[in-house]
């Protein structure tokens, strides 16, 4: 479910451009190891700064090329950390569904700006302390954790279908079926996990948090936040053991992140994460919004680009590593996903990159058909559930080839360039954009 998200309906879209962090993991990485709270209770919306509602005040974790989703939330039992009575008696997810709750439509439209993660619950006054905030219109109470999936660690959020809906991505907040299936206890994963980890759609898989469940896959879709691999109810969340209430999804469209970041930080506790989900960076032009790779050449006047020597550098590492099996979710040096190539040789040029293909067709000016150059970036649209997502990235070696980790069962490949329906443009990185996409500091 890494994907962009929509800006929400009657608003408009930033002035400065909106790059998506992939922070999730290094807020789930403050998490640790699954944390158990209380039990989960329904939690609803709350909008401000009018019409705001109290609701429970909740965070999650993320990761980067330093800070994310998926190292803020990290679901392994924490040592000293035992089950609480309320959970040895948790609803077991397979009688949800004979339980049906009824799921609110689709409301307007949320862009998730800000996410706040905690290790366990947050306490219940940050929820309506941040809802105070300046420029803060709408929030939402989640639980957060990293868990295993069919034995492999994936970023997963619990939360009420009805009042997070609004915060995905509109192909997913439309879809009524999606959410209703959510409330009846199976799982909503990725649509590129899905593809990629073969997962059955209306099979099973087994979930391992504190306590192992068979989900029913429910949906393959991209939710629309960078990072986040599934998403649950917080019924089912319960069950697994995700701390409860320990994460806050934020809406702040019309406002300076940094410096609502800042405020935010004063309300909540000092052990929780708070990351910016977009980076409203100082250039203008930006097409990632429309699924278009890149931002607009003239916009960038005076950043750095790469050294021929870095180029070189940086295609040799990829090229070493032909013939080195796809597997999902792989950054090196043995084996690797689409993104994760592209990840582990620009390190092998000392250069940062951000971890998935959406956020690296953000790290540089687009680049037109007829001056492509080797070591600029290729990327694609290749998942149906949201047509703008873009969810493959491939790196041009000149002369009309490309090399790529196309998909599970193949191995890293040097092939001719792809250019058919599903290219979304080429890209030439920028080391500092690339530095400030990942979140970290540039030179």
């Amino acid at each position: 479910m890494r994907g962009e998200d929509e800006p929400a309906e009657g608003s408009t879209v930033r002035d400065k451009a909106r790059f998506v962090f992939p922070g999730l993991a290094a807020l789930l990485a403050l998490v640790g190891t699954l944390a158990v709270g209380p039990s989960s209770a329904n939690r609803a919306t709350s909008s401000g700064p009018s019409g705001r509602t109290a609701a429970d005040a909740h965070r999650t974790p993320a990761q980067a090329g330093g800070a994310g989703i998926k190292s803020l939330i990290t679901a392994s039992p924490a040592p000293g950390l035992g089950i609480s009575r309320s959970q040895e008696f948790a609803v077991p997810v397979a009688l949800l569904a004979s339980h049906k709750t009824g799921v609110a439509k689709m409301g307007t439209l949320r862009a998730p700006d800000v996410l706040v993660v905690g290790s366990t619950g947050l306490p219940r006054h940050a929820l309506t302390s941040v809802l105070r905030l300046h420029g803060v219109t709408a929030a939402v109470s989640l639980d957060a954790a990293r868990l295993r999936l069919n034995g492999k660690l994936v970023s997963m959020l619990g939360v009420n279908p009805s009042t997070f809906r609004d915060f995905a991505a509109r192909p997913m907040a439309a879809s009524n079926r999606l959410w209703q299936s959510v409330a009846d206890g199976a799982i909503a994963a990725s649509y590129s996990m899905g593809k990629l980890d073969k997962l059955p759609l209306g099979g099973k898989v087994t979930v391992t948090g504190r306590k192992q469940e068979k989900l029913r896959v429910g949906s393959l879709a991209t939710v629309g936040i960078s990072g986040v691999d599934a998403v649950v109810s917080d019924t089912v969340a319960h069950s697994l053991g995700f701390p409860h209430g320990n994460a806050i999804l934020i809406s702040a469209p019309h406002t300076n992140l940094a410096t609502l970041v800042s405020k935010i930080r004063r309300v909540v506790p000092k052990s929780a994460g708070v990351d910016p989900l977009v980076s409203q960076a100082d250039v203008s032009g930006t097409d990632g919004a429309a699924g278009i790779a890149g931002v607009s050449a003239s916009s960038i006047n005076g950043y750095p680009t790469l050294t021929s020597t870095q180029i070189v550098a940086m295609l040799k590492a990829a090229e070493s590593r032909v013939g080195m099996p796809y597997v999902w979710g792989g950054a090196g040096p043995r084996d690797f996903d689409c993104s994760g190539l592209v990840l582990w040789s620009f390190a092998q040029a000392g250069l940062v990159m951000p971890r998935v293909a959406d956020d690296q067709a953000l790290t540089g000016p687009s680049v037109p058909l007829s001056r492509l150059e080797p070591g600029d970036l290729l990327f694609y649209h290749t998942d149906p559930s949201d047509p703008k997502y873009i969810s493959h990235v491939a790196i041009y070696l000149g002369r009309g080839m490309m090399i790529q980790a196309p998909e599970p069962g193949m191995d890293v490949e040097v092939v001719p360039a792809a250019l058919g329906s599903e290219f979304a443009g080429a890209v030439r990185v920028d080391p500092r954009i690339a530095a400030q996409v990942a979140g970290v500091t540039y030179g």
